[in-house]
């Protein structure tokens, strides 16, 4: 896998461009050929053909030799080739991190992994802002010295703590929000405001219990398999594309202390994947499903 950085990359020097059209012969000659002409070097290409829907796919990881590029430049040189073949795309400068704002509620794990992953370099994210609807990582949001904002949620107050989150995006210059256990219902409105930009964590079990201690569920029930989704959201509550997946095997020996354990472990590794991938430019939504490249 060719990662990004740790060390934030210098504006106009390293590049990742996304393409989305009909397959057909001569794509990747001819977005090579606009690389070769910008003296653009290749450190990755990843490409799917998805023969069922007929389509093309691809990700370039670039590296600009000279001087440096504008990343409007590049985005400008793909213009006919992106006419020709009626493209999709988009090019990204890698100077310039997502900026993830994030919401959690009484469950600090993933907030915690989240944090240090950020803190030490191995996420390439910036977190400008932490939203929850209790304090109970207001300390903790201080220490990382990141804005903490309190934002109750009732049934009565849900439509204007929801307002309350669109005036804070924009505020940080958010382009994704991230629910590290955040256990507030998003409603359809707000949803269709950030489409492919909401990423959820939740635990996905075998059968998938729903409603309080899921993991005591889980063990009344003898399930032999534990696991976590990292979703998109939409509408359809926990039925969003799937960006990743982990799972364990469990057995009758372990107590629902200890599922919890396991099952808080797999929610923070699948949920700092899944919030890279998409830092990185990996993940392609089509419709219900993602395309993920490695």
């Amino acid at each position: 896998m060719s990662a990004i950085p740790a060390v934030a990359a210098e504006p106009g020097r390293e590049f990742v461009l996304t393409v989305s059209c009909a397959d057909r012969r001569g794509i990747v000659h001819a977005v090579s050929g606009v690389m070769l002409e910008l003296s653009m070097t290749i450190l990755d290409s990843q490409q799917f053909a998805d023969v069922r829907a007929g389509e093309f796919h691809l990700r370039m990881h670039l590296a600009r030799e000279g001087s440096a590029l504008p990343v409007a430049a590049l985005d400008a040189a793909m213009a006919d080739v992106a006419t020709e073949f009626a493209m999709t795309y988009a090019a990204h400068d890698l100077s310039q991190r997502r900026r993830v704002l994030v919401m959690v509620s009484q469950h600090g794990h993933c907030l915690n992994d989240l944090l240090f992953r950020v803190e030490s370099g191995s996420l390439p994210i910036e977190v400008p802002a932490i939203v929850s609807n209790h304090e109970d990582f207001r300390s903790l949001a201080e220490w990382h010295g990141i804005p903490f904002h309190h934002v109750p949620v009732t049934r009565d107050t849900k439509p204007a703590a929801e307002d309350e989150l669109r005036r804070l995006v924009e505020h940080y210059s958010a382009d994704t929000v991230a629910l590290a256990r955040y256990m507030q219902i998003l409603s359809s409105g707000l949803c269709a405001d950030f489409p492919g930009r909401i990423i959820n964590i939740h635990h996905s079990l075998l059968p998938s219990f729903k409603g309080a201690k899921p993991y005591s569920q889980a063990h009344d029930r003898g399930v032999k398999v534990i696991g976590a989704t990292a979703h998109y959201v939409t509408a359809d509550l926990d039925e969003g594309p799937i960006i990743e997946q982990d799972f364990r095997r469990v057995d009758h020996r372990m107590s629902p202390a200890e599922l919890a354990s396991v099952g808080q472990e797999l929610e923070a590794m699948a949920f700092s994947r899944a919030l890279r991938w998409h830092a990185e430019h990996r993940v392609v939504l089509r419709g219900r499903r993602t395309i993920v490249f490695d």
